[in-house]
């Protein structure tokens, strides 16, 4: 299945849908992995703090080595741990990164999280860019970043990320970090696209636009993500249900389901319940 691309405000181009690996780990974690990437996924996201850039590293190296595809065919993603945000601390954390996946280079480096409290946002930012400098990595992003720290990251370095990964669902859209994330040229990837507590795959808008189009409740949500122009990362170790999620490109939602889904969002769907701007992650 040949997957859509989105272009990165860098002139990169990535899968415009991804497979989350987050908490895949060990054995299974690896045949999970593999299992996608035969289904046709060809963006893996991981991070430090998943414990399992070793299997996706290997997933992607074999199933490379076993398909013949060259290493262009696959987009990898990581993540920055909260306690590695001092400049020289995060250099090295990305060389770690890069010899666990046991890969030529790291595709997109995010930062984890901003951690605001602790201040050492701008130096973490500051060494992802000089990774990509010296070509640790090709593309260097964000996660779980508010418009305000977005401005003092691209005021700071006078380089914009290229994606921000954020929690986003029907319960929660993300109408205003869109909004930002346009005015910047920035992609938003979607973590915990399909919701966490509870999916909302009995809610009327989604149910109605499933039954229209004969397809399940989750891919009406995954298709609302595309139309939005939100970059999906939807996670599961059953074959099945990552091939029906990967299986959303040959139907299209019309302007009023996007609309009915999208007014879903309420005030207590989002899975963290604390500020951002407080929260820290280690």
């Amino acid at each position: 299945m040949s997957i859509p691309t989105r272009t990165l405000s860098d002139g990169y181009q990535i899968p415009a849908l991804g497979f989350g690996t987050y908490p895949l780990v060990g054995d299974d974690g690896y045949r999970a992995v593999r299992t996608a990437l035969d289904a046709g996924y060809r963006l893996l996201d991981s991070a430090v703090n998943y414990e399992n850039e070793g299997i996706v590293g290997k997933a992607a190296r074999d199933f490379l080595t076993e398909s013949g595809l060259d290493r262009d065919a696959l987009t990898i993603q990581t993540k920055l741990p909260g306690r590695h945000h001092d400049y020289e601390r995060a250099l090295a954390s990305i060389e770690e990164s890069l010899a666990r996946l046991g890969l030529d280079r790291i595709d997109v480096m995010m930062i984890h999280w901003p951690n605001p409290m602790v201040g050492k946002h701008t130096d973490a930012w500051r060494a992802l860019v000089e990774a990509q400098r010296r070509g640790l990595v090709r593309s260097v992003g964000v996660s779980n970043f508010t418009p305000a720290l977005l401005d003092q990251i691209v005021a700071d370095s006078g380089v914009t990320p290229v994606v921000n990964q954020v929690e986003m669902h029907p319960w929660f859209n993300q109408a205003a970090l869109r909004d930002s994330h346009a005015r910047l040229g920035i992609v938003t990837e979607a973590w915990s696209p399909l919701g966490k507590r509870k999916a909302p795959f009995d809610e009327q808008p989604v149910t109605a636009a499933a039954e229209a189009h004969g397809v399940t409740p989750a891919q009406v949500v995954l298709r609302w993500h595309l139309q939005l122009e939100s970059l999906p990362l939807p996670k599961s170790a059953t074959p099945a249900r990552q091939a029906a999620n990967l299986d959303v490109f040959d139907f299209e939602l019309t302007p009023d389901e996007v609309a009915a889904i999208t007014a879903m969002t309420r005030d207590d769907g989002r899975l963290f319940d604390g500020d951002p701007d407080t929260h820290q992650e280690m």
